[in-house]
């Protein structure tokens, strides 16, 4: 496993880590909400890496990247902050896995950078809107009701929700060692952060159907955070979204059923490398 400086928006230094096959196409994880690269494991220590140069990155705040205490309500930023993985890493047209909040990171790319520079994008989980009444409709109640812990600075009640979510987030029974693993990286990401990432306010509505390279949508039947019924609302606005609905696993299907979903994604890069070849 290689490890990375990337120079972002405003001067960030984002940490991003590298496996797999240095040949082969790459694929660049990026996480959610109060997570990090450390998310992403079963799919970096899978047998994706014969194939594939397997990219996970820190986004702003979170992991071992800086945390600095404002720019993240500036969409150009985030933006900035792919852009600089992608290019100060030679990345020739990745795929860009978002999962949860990454599908907003990776819009906001789209957004000032366009799609040209990449093979196609996969919605893991994810929202493409925030702050409005709909995509709130999407939310589950047990998830909404977390949201002032995640805000707080008193450290009892921050690790209280931060446990509940990544609970939620699961079919599978957590291990101990995996359970304070993750509840490590999230509680590791400032208040100050978390609040930002929220207070956001991003439509999308006018950046999806302008995407003409491949999309897949993948899902949990069991999501208990983001409801399974948003995947019809992101694919009525991508027409040619494929969508892969992954039975009986939560919000990280990635981890529920690591084996479904690297299956999918494999599947989905192996179409996306020939449309490029093509010149879509």
């Amino acid at each position: 496993m290689k490890s990375h400086k990337v120079i972002g928006g405003g001067g960030v230094q984002l940490h991003v880590v590298e496996t797999g096959n240095p040949a082969g196409r790459p694929i660049l994880f990026i996480h959610g909400f109060s997570q990090c690269r450390l998310a992403f494991s079963r799919q970096l220590e899978s047998d994706l890496a014969s194939d594939y140069r397997l990219l996970a990155m820190d986004m702003r705040g979170h992991g071992l990247s800086d945390k600095p205490r404002e720019g993240y309500s500036d969409s150009k930023l985030w933006a900035d902050d792919v852009n600089a993985v992608i290019q100060s890493l030679a990345l020739d047209h990745p795929v860009l896995s978002g999962w949860s909040y990454g599908p907003l990171v990776i819009l906001d790319y789209i957004r000032y950078y366009g799609e040209d520079a990449v093979a196609g994008i996969q919605l893991v989980g994810g929202i493409t809107n925030l702050g409005d009444a709909e995509t709130g409709s999407f939310l589950a109640p047990e998830f909404l009701g977390l949201i002032p812990g995640f805000f707080s600075t008193d450290a009892s009640e921050s690790v209280a929700s931060l446990e509940a979510l990544l609970r939620l987030c699961m079919t599978t029974t957590l291990t101990d060692e995996d359970l304070y693993l993750m509840l490590g990286y999230n509680v590791s990401v400032p208040a100050y952060v978390r609040k930002a990432l929220f207070v956001r306010s991003i439509d999308n509505d006018d950046v999806l159907p302008k995407i003409g390279k491949p999309v897949l949508i993948t899902h949990g039947t069991a999501d208990a955070i983001v409801k399974s019924t948003i995947t019809a609302r992101h694919q009525s606005r991508i027409a040619h979204a494929l969508v892969e609905l992954i039975p009986n696993v939560g919000h990280a299907p990635f981890w529920d059923d690591a084996p479904a979903f690297n299956r999918g994604l494999k599947a989905f890069c192996q179409k996306s490398a020939g449309l490029t070849t093509s010149g879509v």
